[in-house]
């Protein structure tokens, strides 16, 4: 897999208000060993994403990262619409325009602002046709905004089966949060 589509839910939709919120450091864990899986045993090169906010913006995030030790990993944000952080809150608005500065590729995909869902949509069919697979933090008993782009990857898998969907779920979660507490000793104080 050289380039994958990392998605998941809105920081809303996880109940995260702000940055300081103790689940992002557990997500981002586990975006970040998700991507150096694929990094070290399928040769991933592109992480892309729309650069929602949330797990996109953290997945964006952990892939800066990881350049440090896979320099050649590479990060496109694809955008649905001109200015999709306009409306959001102002640190939000901060760190979006910080993640675009550190990727190597941002476009829009509409060259307009918001007009219509059918944008959000033609995004959606967009990446996933445009990507070798998907890693989507996402839990098939919550829907959500992940579930569009979900939709769209199990229908490109139907016709072209090499097409990878890859879910992060609550218990990879729940798993990574047991083993950090027991790396840190905390595990049986609880």
């Amino acid at each position: 897999m050289k380039n994958v589509l990392v998605t998941g839910y809105k920081a809303h939709e996880l109940g995260i208000y702000n940055e300081k919120h103790e689940g992002i450091y557990y997500i981002k864990k586990a975006l970040e060993r998700r991507l150096q899986q694929l990094i070290e045993e399928e040769g991933l090169e592109w992480v892309i994403i729309s650069g929602q906010s949330g797990v996109e913006m953290w997945a964006g995030e952990v892939t800066v990262h990881l350049r440090e030790n896979y320099p050649h990993v590479r990060l496109a944000i694809l955008t649905p619409f001109q200015d999709q952080q306009s409306k959001w809150k102002e640190e939000r608005q901060a760190q979006y325009e910080e993640l675009l500065r550190q990727a190597d590729f941002v476009e829009s995909l509409s060259h307009k602002p918001y007009e219509s869902p059918g944008q959000l949509r033609s995004k959606n069919r967009f990446l996933v046709q445009k990507t070798d697979g998907i890693v989507a933090l996402y839990d098939e008993d919550k829907p959500g905004s992940p579930r569009f782009y979900l939709e769209n990857a199990k229908l490109r898998q139907e016709n072209d089966a090499s097409y990878e969907i890859l879910y992060i779920t609550p218990y990879d979660l729940e798993i990574l949060y047991e083993e950090e507490q027991a790396m840190r000793g905390d595990f049986f104080d609880q």
